[in-house]
């Protein structure tokens, strides 16, 4: 990946050493950026990699993230998203495949009965899920429970359904978005994410 073809990645904050974590092999990057550290809302935005190499960027969709914001070391409960560039690559949820080329489990299992911070419902919040390969084995369903770091290293990291306030660690978009963004990646291009607040995307 040539400096030209990097061009619009650098544009959208990625700085070297974010850049240098993203596989060669990867021709489509989710870029989510969050509003500032310890915010909890931002943007998400899917790059694909032409067959020249130049990176093309896509709709921007407002995201939320977790509560207080970013950490380079998440822990169970601090109730920040941890930022990093991750493999993307598996999906599932509550309602069926809503048409992604991804690997889909639909179970039962996705439902969840509790509220959010502001006391919003739960329920549609897992109807459909993005892994994102934070402490987590890759290939298996998002519901997978192993945590190759340990519990206290957290896990769960998933793109969900918005349901109107801030997740726990999560990124969310609206339901529609994800649908689209479920629909656009393809598992031939190893997506990744790259997430965090604009200071550490742009180390």
């Amino acid at each position: 990946m040539g400096g030209a073809g990097r061009a619009a990645l650098r544009a959208a904050g990625l700085g070297p050493k974010t850049l240098a974590r993203i596989p060669a092999r990867a021709r489509q990057v989710l870029v989510v950026k969050g509003a500032g550290p310890d915010a909890n809302r931002g943007t998400a935005r899917l790059y694909t990699r032409t067959e020249a190499g130049v990176w093309l960027p896509g709709r921007a969709r407002p995201a939320r993230n977790a509560l207080r914001g970013w950490t380079d070391h998440h822990r169970s409960g601090d109730l920040r998203s941890p930022a990093g560039v991750y493999r993307i690559g598996d999906a599932g949820g509550l309602l069926p495949n809503p048409g992604t080329h991804l690997p889909y489990d639909r179970s039962d299992e996705f439902a969840e009965g509790g509220t959010g911070f502001t006391g919003e419902s739960l329920a549609t919040a897992f109807d459909h899920v993005l892994a994102i390969d934070y402490n987590r084995v890759a290939g298996v369903s998002p519901l997978d429970r192993a945590r190759p770091l340990g519990e206290e290293r957290g896990g769960g990291i998933w793109v969900h359904v918005d349901h109107g306030g801030p997740t726990h660690g999560c990124v969310s978009l609206a339901r529609a978005d994800l649908v689209a963004l479920l629909r656009e990646l393809r598992p031939e291009w190893h997506p990744v994410i790259a997430m965090g607040d604009g200071e550490r995307l742009a180390r």
